[in-house]
């Protein structure tokens, strides 16, 4: 419990000055650091006019995947610039990708496949691909409270819903992130990316953790040099595996169900009374602190959209037992239970890279035999399932990476090696507005340069706002109160629309 010493003044109702910091001390269990309590609201953009999508679904493939591999083979080029594995036909006329996605292949009319996705940092930069920021480098990739870091784009949307005007406070956080917090597992060095940056760290996203052990070892990152067996839980999980809220986002142990009770209550009253609260405390306005509040408020719904356990086994079986697989599953979930903005990681986990798609070394055991079969079941599964019951087109998925991987393949390690590049490279797009059955734009011939339609991060960021509701030339303010483009340099790309 946290004591609050005070004036006992009673205000109406009964409540005390006590009681009503009592309701704020819900903050402590991390949902207002760095938050103002009085923060001013403001007005952005309304609804704009073509935004269809109620949810998003943000899964990021940590290390970048190869587009030779996934979505942009090259079946005539040469074989050390096509390697090992061929091109298939897929339900859409014309549209060939990787024999490693059979899954895929078969419901790609509901996507919208990018090929030219590109930029010039041919690093880890996942806060640039992440967020608004016009610059980046190779010390920023591993600062993420850096003051020239941008708010990642579940902060944006959750900052922006937060101050629409009229917008009910929400009964789940508007930000959450799967399975764990970004880079806890692994024993590489923590990434930027997901977090509020100048917003505040309140506006990090609201994450879970897993609670379960790996059950596969999966190929080594580094067959030349890699000693340790790896048993990643991205390429097998028990059933009995679960997820639940991080530490940070529990109710302290000391807080018994009645207290936290007990609390709401208060809060229901500070709701009624809050004029004459207003005036007798002078605390002005305490909209936001109220909704991080009721967020956390939330939290058993949080708990019950993350009990994967309650969906048929044949449907769990269906997304794969891998955790990759089961986070998708309760994405799912998480949006039709009410979220927002739901991010799903396939992060780093063990050694360095032990389940990434950084393959500098290994590259075509570790696609073939665990990071392709894993991504095409479960990414196909989760579109497949949304589209059933009827969420797809209200709900968009963005299935992104940090860049692509080298056309010319390096034979040296065993394995095979494809390295850093990005200047061009492959998403994929689907549902919430998004164009089914599209290919945009194209590359050269060894996929190495965007022939046409080049599409950047911050366009995607542009074009998902959009479609979420807000203009691509609303604003966000820094701490000094500056206004940046919530997408920086991006526009809205009317070739991935529908």
């Amino acid at each position: 419990m946290l004591n609050l010493s005070g004036s006992r003044k009673t205000l109406c109702n009964g409540i005390t000055r006590r009681d009503l910091l009592h309701i704020g001390g819900i903050g402590a269990l991390g949902l207002n650091a760095g938050m103002p309590v009085s923060a001013s609201p403001i007005s952005p953009a309304a609804t704009v006019p073509g935004s269809k999508a109620k949810a998003c679904i943000f899964v990021f493939l940590f290390g970048s995947p190869p587009q030779h591999e996934t979505f942009d083979p090259k079946p005539q080029a040469a074989s050390e610039i096509q390697g090992e594995m061929k091109a298939i036909d897929t339900v859409v006329p014309g549209l060939q990708i990787c024999e490693g996605l059979p899954q895929i292949a078969s419901m790609a009319d509901k996507l919208t496949v990018v090929r030219s996705m590109t930029h010039e940092y041919p690093i880890h930069c996942c806060a640039y691909v992440m967020t608004g920021m016009p610059t980046y480098s190779i010390p920023l990739e591993t600062s993420p409270r850096d003051p020239q870091q941008w708010p990642f784009m579940g902060s944006i949307v959750d900052y922006l819903d937060g101050r629409r005007l009229g917008e009910r406070s929400p009964t789940l956080p508007r930000n959450i992130g799967l399975p764990w917090r970004f880079c806890s597992k692994g024993s590489s060095t923590t990434q930027a990316g997901p977090y509020g940056a100048f917003l505040g760290n309140s506006f990090d996203p609201f994450w879970s953790d897993f609670d379960g052990t790996g059950t596969v070892v999966v190929p080594k990152l580094n067959a030349d040099g890699q000693t340790e067996n790896v048993l990643d839980p991205h390429a097998g999980i028990r059933r009995s595996s679960l997820f639940q809220l991080s530490e940070g986002c529990q109710l302290p142990p000391e807080l018994s169900t009645s207290r936290f009770d007990a609390r709401v209550h208060l809060l229901q009253q500070f709701d009624a009374n809050r004029p004459m609260m207003d005036r007798a405390l002078e605390i002005g306005n305490y909209t936001d602190h109220q909704q991080r509040a009721l967020s956390l408020i939330g939290s058993n719904r949080i708990r019950q959209a993350l009990d994967v356990s309650k969906e048929s086994n044949s449907l769990r079986d269906r997304y794969g037992m891998t955790l990759f697989g089961q986070s998708m599953l309760a994405a799912r979930r998480l949006v039709e239970a009410g979220a927002r903005f739901v991010s799903v990681f396939w992060d780093p986990f063990g050694p360095h890279g032990a389940s990434v798609w950084d393959t500098h070394s290994n590259h075509f055991p570790r696609l073939k035999n665990y990071l392709l079969p894993v991504f095409d079941q479960s990414y196909s599964a989760l579109i497949n399932d949304l589209d059933e019951r009827g969420l797809l087109d209200e709900t968009l998925v963005l299935c992104t990476s940090e860049h692509g991987r080298t056309p010319q393949i390096d034979s040296k390690p065993t394995g095979g090696a494809r390295h850093h590049w990005s200047r061009a490279y492959s998403s994929v797009f689907a549902g919430g507005g998004m164009a089914r059955g599209r290919v945009v734009g194209s590359t050269d011939s060894i996929g190495g340069d965007v022939a046409d339609v080049p599409i950047s991060p911050k366009d995607m960021q542009a074009t998902a706002y959009h479609l979420l509701g807000y203009d691509e030339a609303t604003t966000v303010p820094d701490q000094q109160g500056r206004p940046h483009p919530i997408a920086g340099t991006g526009r809205v790309r009317d070739e991935l629309l529908a």
